[in-house]
């Protein structure tokens, strides 16, 4: 090649413009209308999915070390009057709850007792009148399990239903390269590129909702499992002891 050529093909390869690289933001703006809805609606998602991740951390974290606390008392204080009015200062307990249930019913079936000592009937709690206690804490556990595993159906909501709302856009988005390609009569990288930015887009913005909801879902779920089991214990061993403290039993 002569060197005259050569010089003017270097000038023209310095001065032949470079296709500009978009960021993930340009490409967000540059998406259509329903991928606009699709990244909104993975959004509103994802907020509220770690609203609930954040609020639930920080309760079971406050559950934790009331039951800790509360657990301490009930296995020092003899007297179960001294533990309630210990557990009625704890709002975030349900230990604390399932225990002021069973109390409030174990003094419902003394003032029973009493009226009918004036009857002639045996003084103190009958054997069988403890089944209302243990239906009382049953009822009670069963209730603060349920306000524990509240919300927890959105963070399974969102990572079973995010990725396939992810899956739309994808598919939406190829629909839009395909269309590109139709209406320009050729497969250029132009053309074909919006679909295909919109469409990544979308599977990366699913994939990012619903992996850190199924991981928080999972996580809660065990916890509130654990505690669930804390509180069957913990109405075992409180029957228990109204069984060898408080019933009167026949000689």
């Amino acid at each position: 090649m002569p060197a005259d050529q050569l010089i003017v093909s270097m000038f023209v390869a310095q001065e032949s413009p470079v296709a500009p690289q978009l960021s993930v933001v340009d490409m967000v703006t540059h998406t259509g209308l329903v991928g606009k809805g699709v990244l909104v609606t993975l959004l509103v998602f994802s907020v509220v999915s770690w609203a609930i991740v954040f609020h639930k951390l920080r309760l079971f974290g406050r559950i934790q070390g009331e039951t800790d606390g509360f657990q301490d008392v009930f296995r020092k204080r003899g007297q179960l009057e001294n533990v309630y009015n210990y557990a009625k200062k704890l709002r975030n307990c349900p230990m604390a709850r399932v225990f002021l249930a069973g109390y409030i019913e174990l003094a419902a079936q003394f003032r029973i007792s009493s009226s009918e000592q004036q009857t002639g009937e045996p003084e103190g709690l009958l054997l069988e009148k403890l089944d209302s206690v243990s239906r009382a804490l049953e009822r009670a556990t069963a209730q603060e399990v349920t306000k524990m595993e509240r919300w927890l159906i959105f963070l399974g909501t969102t990572g079973s239903v995010t990725p396939f709302i992810g899956l739309f856009g994808t598919v939406w988005g190829v629909m839009t390269a395909f269309s590109g390609i139709g209406m320009k009569g050729q497969a250029s990288i132009a053309v074909v590129a919006p679909g295909i930015a919109e469409a990544l887009i979308a599977t990366a913005a699913g994939l990012f909702t619903a992996v850190p909801a199924v991981i928080a879902y999972n996580y809660f779920v065990y916890q509130v499992k654990i505690k669930a089991t804390d509180l069957d214990n913990f109405s075992l061993d409180m029957l228990s002891f109204i069984d060898r403290v408080y019933i009167r039993r026949s000689s």
